[in-house]
Parts: C-alpha cells; structure tokens; sequence
C-alpha cells in the first residue's frame, strides 16, 4: 500500500490577520468571494471583514450557515454563489461553517479558503466534510478531492474564543500521535488513503510533544485573553499538526470511542474533543500503556479535559448502557473506526469503565 500524505496548499497563522483576509483571497480568484459564516462572525466581525474586501475592490457575498450541513443546502449555496458571478469559496466560523464551504467548493470545483475562530478540532485542514440529512442525521463523511487551498487562523481571534474550545481542541489532537502510531505499526489504512506516512508520524508526535509543553500556559492565556508564544503553538497543534497527523497518519480507538458515544443521549452535548480525550484514555489502557496512560491522564485534568463518564454526563454508567456505544465503536464500515483486529465491543465497554473506574494506575 502506498503512502499519502495530504496537506493544505497553504497555512497561514498570526495575530491579526483577519484584517487582511481580502489580500489573500486574491491569489484564489478575482471574481468574487462567497462567504460561508455563522452568526457568531457575522455578529463580532462581520463589519471587519466587509471593510477589508471592501478597501481591497473584492467583492465579497456573504450568506449565514442556517440550517445543517446538507446537500439540499450545499446545492442551494453553488447557486447562488453562480448567480453572484463568485469564482472562490471562503468557510469562515464554526465546523458547520466550514464544512458547508468545503463541500460547496468541492462540488462547485472552485477553490476555497477555510478560516476557523476556534481551534476546538483540527478538521479545518482536512480534506473531510460531514454531511446531514435535511432533518439533522448523520448521512456521510464526505472526502473531498483535495485539502483546503488556503487556511487562514488568526490566533487573535482564537484567544477570544472559549477556554473550554481550546481545550476540546487539545483533547482531539492529543490522540493524534497515539492514534497514527498505532496506525502505522499495524499498517492500516489511513484517511488519505494510504498507509501512515513518516511525514504525518513525525508531525503528530510533535503535536504531542507541543501540548505536554505548552498547552496548559496555552490554556491559562486563552482564559485571559491572550496572544503569547504558548498559544501560537498550541493552535497550530491543534489544527495543523494535527489535522495533517490524522488525515495522513490514522484514525484507530481514540476517535472510534468518539462515534460510539454519539449513540449515547446524554453524551451528544459534549464536544468533540472532550469526547476523544475519554477515547485515548481508552485506547492506551487497552494498549497496556501504563506511562502514557497516566501522562495524559494527568495533562487532560490540568486543562480541565473529561477523564470519568460522569464528567461526559452519564452518571451511572453501566455496561448496558456502554455497550451499544462499543457496538458502534467496533463497526468496521465507519471511516472513522479504523480499529486494531481482535478488539471487541466487550473489550471497548470494560475498559471504558476501567478508565472511569481508575486512580491513575493499571491493575
């Protein structure tokens, strides 16, 4: 199997450079933007944003994420943005924001530009969008042609997101490396295609590396508001280190305990992240990883990370009420379940309630 390791055409991280989006989409296209945001941008820098197309001649549409992501809206999207003469898309926001441009881009075959004002996950560099029904229910992952042709983050903006975003960012990368590890000893396929390249190996464990070093400083600095060092690295861990990582390196338990508990009510309020940071506690436990266990154990609490059910919002949790979670984690037909062979839904179900059950230490 070949190796495959796809990236952004390029990635742009500063404090700031929200204030110079129109300069940059001016190497994708020249006539016109179609800009796909939420309300949160709209609301806090919509007037920014329009004054800086605006003194650069750009001419920009923008048109709020309503609605899911969906292909009844992504169609109704291309027609508009054909019928404004648009020739770029930009996805400037949350995840349903950026999936809605990317999958707009991809089926328009134009270019796009991603810009996230969080770094809660690292899926802004992927080549990945999600996909919904009309009504709201899961319907596919959709793999693009390509990665984004550029991906803007203006750690300004990230500084006056959520803590809590941050973290949840943290959690999802922090699997990165023990997910492509596992990955590439097994030489699994990958969510590019191939089998986990050296580049995405080397990338994830330097995510990895960047968050036991910086990311509760990262963290403390998010929750005053502000730009340092720390958090310039922490965010571009969270979203390029490891949206290359795990695009290219693999997906294996971590991010398969994720999609299960999503057949879990009580858990479909918790974010993303906070859902894998439980994951990879699952996964080095069933590894045997007696050290890293507890090495990330210890970092998910520093930053406030869920290292217990109850903390995920189940408070007596049982194995009956794990086991359809496990099922669905252990469905091999999932892209994101790229599970190790021999693991079984009773394996998965014991060790989550080992991990919740656990001081820190393996029996």
């Amino acid at each position: 199997m070949e190796r495959i390791t796809k990236t952004p055409l390029c990635y742009i991280q500063e404090d700031g450079c929200l204030q110079k989006i129109a300069f940059y989409t001016r190497s994708l296209g020249e006539g016109g933007v179609y800009a796909v945001t939420d309300p949160f941008v709209l609301q806090a820098y919509g007037e920014t944003i329009s004054r800086c197309f605006a003194s650069h001649g750009v001419r920009l549409v923008m048109k709020e994420a309503s609605g899911v992501c969906c292909r009844e809206s992504i169609d109704r999207m291309i027609e508009e943005l054909h019928a404004a003469g648009c020739d770029m898309v930009a996805g400037i926001g949350g995840g349903k924001a950026l999936d809605l441009a990317k999958a707009v881009a991809h089926f328009a075959r134009l270019p796009v530009m991603v810009v996230p004002t969080s770094a809660a996950t690292d899926a802004p560099c992927s080549a990945i969008s999600v996909l919904y029904t009309a009504d709201g229910v899961f319907d596919q992952y959709l793999t693009l042609r390509h990665s984004p042709d550029l991906v803007l983050v203006d750690t300004r903006v990230i500084a006056n997101a959520p803590a809590r975003l941050l973290a949840a960012g943290m959690g999802d990368a922090m699997a990165t490396y023990y997910e492509a590890h596992s990955c590439y000893r097994s030489d699994r396929r990958t969510n590019a295609g191939g089998r986990c390249s050296l580049a995405a190996l080397s990338l994830a464990a330097a995510c990895r590396d960047t968050l036991f070093r910086d990311g509760y400083a990262a963290y403390c600095a998010v929750q005053e508001k502000r730009v340092t060092p720390a958090l310039e690295n922490v965010v571009e861990a969270n979203i390029y280190l490891s949206g290359i990582g795990f695009e290219s390196g693999g997906l294996s338990i971590a991010h398969a305990v994720n999609n299960g508990m999503s057949a879990i009510p009580a858990c479909q309020t918790v974010l993303h992240g906070e859902k894998v940071a439980f994951g990879t506690l699952v996964q080095l436990w069933l590894e045997g990883n007696r050290e890293e266990f507890g090495r990330v154990r210890a970092f998910h609490r520093r930053v406030g990370l869920p290292v217990t059910l109850h903390q995920l919002g189940l408070d007596a949790p049982d194995a009956e009420l794990l086991m359809p979670a496990a099922e669905l984690a252990c469905d091999r037909g999932d892209v994101m379940g790229s599970m190790p062979e021999g693991i079984t839904p009773q394996d998965i179900c014991r060790a989550m309630i080992a991990v919740d059950q656990n001081n820190g230490e393996l029996d």
